[in-house]
């Protein structure tokens, strides 16, 4: 097929029926255009046909002999800049698609209206076929309103992040990308039964390789059970969907009935309930087993007797002050834009060389070099660029274990890429839970009990950690907590963004609010009365003095359809750092080269060391070159628990310094280290080097929004987001991760929802149509303060920002339907059904 695309010919081998998108990545090499949803949902796969963008994910062929084609990495136009300058972007792995069709956008509004900017619901709409987990909205709405200005038709300009252009040009490249000679295509053949014991396994390939566990049972539908390789994915997919697999059946304890005596069990015996996957960011904590039931653990209680015999009195006596409530919340998938993805490979002399998409290139390595017994140093991990991850992509997961041994039985090449439909199934999801919370203020008004009983729902996985997050907010009143596991046979939870305190700040500060109202105190005020944390107290004071707060309504008195409510929220999260972690600088031709094993997933750690090297050994940009992403250099951190910056900014700023000592000439080498400073950091965790900082970084989210009474629909309108982390490497990016975090708090008060057949347990909610993430028109106008004070104690004076800007959004949300209706939620997500059912009783 002879073709025509960015302006020069070319020839494919493609049948008409191909996708346009893998024709483009697969025939072509234009990797820019990203397969992320197949489904036309998301936007990545845009192309110009003609000058208009289009879905290339939906687009035949056959279309490509009859018309001009231009991808991201043939457009050469102002709003890439503007991109780049307002920093419209954080992995990745969507932008150029956004480029594509801002592009045209830009071009139709300035023909039509002079260099002037649209309304921001302009932009919106026009981007609205585009979809960024990241939550990067903010920057875009910027850079097109500044391109449609004609600020950036000068090339003139530095932009926010040093791999900017390379990510919004499609030349950065991801695992997905990735393509080596003789490579073929690996599958994963998943179980369809929700709980079952595998007989056997056939397919029509030279190789299966076995993913069962070893009592060869399935506990969830979408289980892997197997995995096949053929020369390309289509072949591989062809080969899984005929795959025959014998089951024998067993009850599946699915939906509210497997907690009850009785119930079918997931884990039979001991041995079963050991190899359970973990839903925690660290150790999983220890508890009893009753049938599904695993739990409590109470040992974050604090007179916890005490706690519950306030409460038990206050409640026979109906004391006002009493606030008790019941509070739930849906899984919360991560999906990521570039899905789960490995490229695996063993060379001759049997080293493993992996292309990952990862958050923890180190951790990867070792977690490979034990389960196929070699050496670290024989396990290669590249991870150049990385299309989000937000917790799921930590270590070695089923996409590496079958390619990695797809490689093996094949000799050759192998790469799995997990599609939509198992990215939303068995990639990883936050937790639902079911918190029962009871608060109690005694005569003074200050916080006299607290009890909180969550029951998390990971599916098969355990390690619910909610109830035990509350020991850490509000003083040192008397608390009893306890946490509970419920396992059902549905896919596991995994880690996602602040475990655990996204479904405590949901019960708690809805209560906290609620305790503000019985009282006659301003729900802000009373948070500052109560919280001990000085750096939270000075957002505190902002807050009150808000317009938006100090204008809000009066809590239930609206009227009309449409009404404007306001709420608060506040947040604390544990500051956590790896000590160990280490930066090497180099000197070649004149450049410093900085490396480290870690790596960037959209949050900027690439620019944030360029910055400290300029600023401590006054360099341009162009003498200075980062290197990350790979093994084969220094420790560094992984990129979960707000680590990455606080560990690797002050490992950088000691190199700089050792290396003014010995000077910058050629071949000069030097390594700094995180280690040496002992200051601010307490006894380190028995896990991944982890250790645990002295202090708390804190947040306050003010949201205000707009409930249509007769849709049920809640719109986000402006939110302030102050957040207490000390000093801010670089504001920008940081500005955008919070603004980020907003974004997905928002979806998961509004829109996030796994729903799983409650007969099946078959996931239903398998494409981004049916699992819906917050778009560019879902963003509300985001105002992010940051308070720079408190952490003089800590090396480089500043921690991380990634939890603490998300975890309490929800909960703002959820007061500020209250303040608007009078109704308060109690269920997440926020659906008009169960509005318009609340506000109607």
């Amino acid at each position: 097929m002879k073709i025509t695309v960015n302006g020069l010919p070319a020839t494919v081998d493609a049948s008409p029926d191909d996708p346009v998108v893998d024709v483009l990545r697969e025939g072509l090499g234009l990797t820019g255009t990203k397969a992320a949803c197949r489904t036309g949902v998301c936007g990545a796969c845009t192309v110009l046909v003609d000058g208009v963008p289009q879905v290339s994910c939906l687009l035949p062929a056959a279309v490509l002999e009859e018309h001009e084609i231009t991808t991201a990495e043939g457009l050469d136009h102002p709003v890439q800049r503007a991109f780049a300058a307002h920093d419209g972007l954080q992995c990745g792995y969507c932008t150029p698609g956004f480029a594509v069709e801002a592009a045209a956008f830009v071009d139709a509004w300035r023909d039509g209206h002079g260099d002037t900017a649209p309304p921001r619901e302009r932009i919106a709409a026009a981007l609205a076929g585009h979809l960024c987990r990241c939550g990067a909205y903010e920057g875009i709405l910027a850079a097109v309103a500044a391109a449609c200005r004609g600020e950036h038709d000068d090339p003139a300009g530095a932009p926010a992040r040093v791999e900017a252009m390379d990510k919004i040009t499609g030349r950065a490249r991801y695992t997905t990308d990735v393509r080596e000679d003789g490579m073929l295509e690996g599958v994963v053949i998943r179980s369809t039964e929700a709980h079952a014991r595998v007989t056997g396994v056939s397919a029509d390939a030279a190789h299966v390789v076995d993913l069962l566990p070893p009592d060869r049972v399935v506990r969830y539908a979408g289980q892997p059970v197997a995995a096949v390789a053929a020369p390309t994915r289509r072949e591989a997919l062809a080969i899984a969907r005929a795959a025959r697999i014998g089951y024998e059946p067993l009850p599946a304890a699915l939906g509210d009935g497997a907690a009850d005596p009785g119930a079918p069990l997931v884990y039979e015996d001991e041995a079963a309930r050991g190899r359970a996957p973990s839903s925690s960011e660290g150790v999983s904590l220890p508890g009893a087993w009753n049938g599904n039931v695993r739990g409590p653990f109470t040992r974050a209680s604090w007179r916890g007797r005490t706690a519950a015999r306030r409460i038990e009195a206050a409640r026979r006596t109906g004391d006002p002050r009493l606030v008790s409530g019941t509070f739930t919340t849906a899984v919360q998938v991560h999906t990521p834009m570039e899905p789960h993805a490995c490229v695996a490979r063993w060379d001759a002399g049997g080293d493993l060389h992996l292309h990952l998409s990862t958050q923890t290139v180190g951790m990867a390595a070792e977690q490979a070099a034990r389960r196929w017994d070699l050496p670290v140093s024989r396990v290669h991990v590249v991870a150049d660029h990385v299309g989000g991850g937000f917790g799921a992509k930590s270590g070695v997961t089923v996409e590496t274990i079958a390619a990695v041994e797809l490689a093996r039985a094949c000799g050759a090449p192998v790469r799995v890429v997990f599609g939509r439909a198992e990215e939303l199934t068995d990639a990883g999801g936050r937790p639902g839970s079911r918190t029962v919370l009871d608060l109690l203020a005694d005569d003074r008004g200050d916080l006299a009990a607290l009890s909180v009983d969550v029951h998390g729902r990971g599916g098969v996985a355990v390690g619910s950690a909610v109830a035990m997050l509350a020991r850490l907010m509000y003083g040192t009143a008397p608390r009893r907590l306890r946490d509970h596991d419920v396992v059902t046979n549905e896919p596991p939870g995994a880690p996602f963004r602040g475990p655990g305190g996204a479904p405590l700040l949901w019960a708690l500060e809805q209560a906290v609010d609620e305790a503000a109202h019985r009282l006659g105190e301003d729900p802000v005020a009373l948070r500052r009365r109560w919280d001990g944390n000085p750096k939270r107290r000075a957002l505190y004071d902002v807050a009150a003095a808000l317009p938006q707060w100090t204008g809000r309504p009066r809590t239930g008195t609206g009227t009309g359809r449409f009404r404007r409510g306001v709420g608060v929220a506040a947040a604390n999260w544990p500051y956590i750092l790896d000590p160990g972690t280490e930066v090497e600088l180099r000197v070649e031709g004149g450049t410093v080269v900085a490396a480290t094993a870690t790596q960037d997933i959209g949050t900027g750690i690439r620019s944030v060391i360029a910055a400290v090297l300029a600023e401590e050994l006054g360099l341009p940009a162009g003498r200075v070159r980062v290197e990350i992403g790979r093994t084969g250099t220094v420790h560094g951190p992984p990129s979960i628990g707000s680590r990455t910056t606080t560990s690797v900014a002050p490992a950088v700023r000691d190199a700089a310094r050792r290396l003014r000592e010995v000077g910058l000439t050629d071949g000069a080498r030097v390594v700094g280290g995180r280690r040496r400073d002992r200051r601010g950091y307490l006894t380190p965790f028995p896990v991944g080097g982890m250790a645990l900082g002295r202090g708390f970084s804190g947040s306050v989210h003010v949201t205000e929004v707009e409930v249509d009474t007769r849709l049920g629909v809640v719109r986000p309108l402006r939110v302030w987001a102050g957040m207490a982390v000390g000093h801010v490497y670089a504001e920008r990016l940081a500005r955008s991760q919070c603004e980020g975090g907003v974004v997905q708090g928002i979806g998961y008060a509004l829109y996030e929802e796994r729903l799983v057949d409650p007969v099946t347990g078959t996931v239903l909610t398998t494409d981004l149509d049916r699992y819906r993430i917050p778009g560019i028109g879902d963003t509300p106008e985001i105002t992010v303060h940051f308070h720079r004070d408190g952490w003089d104690h800590v090396n480089g004076r500043g921690v991380g920002i990634g939890e603490i800007s998300t975890i309490g959004v929800a909960a703002s949300v959820g007061n500020a339907v209250h303040n608007a209706t009078g109704w308060r939620p109690r269920d997440l997500p926020i659906r008009p059904d169960r509005l318009l059912e609340g506000i109607s009783r």
